[in-house]
């Protein structure tokens, strides 16, 4: 049986790009562990791992294939897990929220803003400034929608990264069900046991 994913489920991505890995190293605060992922986006219909959709904010905010976009023959490393803890009415704000960001141009200010916080050691200073919802991060665009159905990640959305995402999500598995590890996604994927 393959594996069924749902709406608002999330998925975080740990890229092979060199971008990727600078993402990952400014995200990453004193005396933190590794940052594992770069990139966080959300499932926006149940079905199938090779035919569901998703809502991400790359160049502009995206809708379109999970698995076209991250399945054979792309070595990113993919881990989705699903919310335990959201009403249907929720699930249904979150999504709607998230296909209403379709189409709008990618923050690349939030991102800069994100690297001068790093510069300043973790401080929410510029990501406080840079909080225009005109032009969505991926990590704001996931952390927001959460936020408009009165769930969060332990951060204000403006200052959320992909890595504080994955961290909260680590570190609450009685709200989040591992549903893919994290590692590349793979023709015939079966259910963790």
């Amino acid at each position: 049986m393959a594996i069924t994913l749902k709406r608002a489920d999330i998925f975080l991505v740990r890229g092979t790009s060199w971008l990727s890995g600078a993402i990952r190293f400014v995200t990453r605060t004193i005396g933190e562990s590794r940052t594992q992922v770069n990139h966080v986006g959300l499932i926006v219909e149940d079905g199938p791992l090779k035919d569901v959709d998703m809502v991400e904010a790359v160049t502009t905010v995206k809708h379109h294939g999970l698995w076209a976009k991250y399945g054979p023959p792309s070595t990113d490393s993919v881990a989705i897990y699903r919310p335990m803890n959201l009403t249907d009415e929720q699930i249904d704000l979150i999504v709607d929220e998230a296909l209403r960001q379709v189409g709008k141009s990618y923050g690349y200010f939030k991102a800069v803003a994100h690297f001068l916080d790093w510069v300043l050691l973790g401080a929410y200073v510029f990501r406080r400034k840079a909080k225009s919802e005109r032009y969505p991060i991926c990590s704001w665009l996931v952390a927001d929608v959460f936020k408009k159905a009165g769930k969060h990640f332990g951060v204000a959305p403006g200052a959320a990264s992909p890595d504080d995402i994955w961290d909260f999500i680590q570190a609450h598995p009685d709200i989040y069900e591992m549903i893919h590890p994290l590692k590349p996604l793979e023709a015939g994927e079966e259910p963790p046991a």
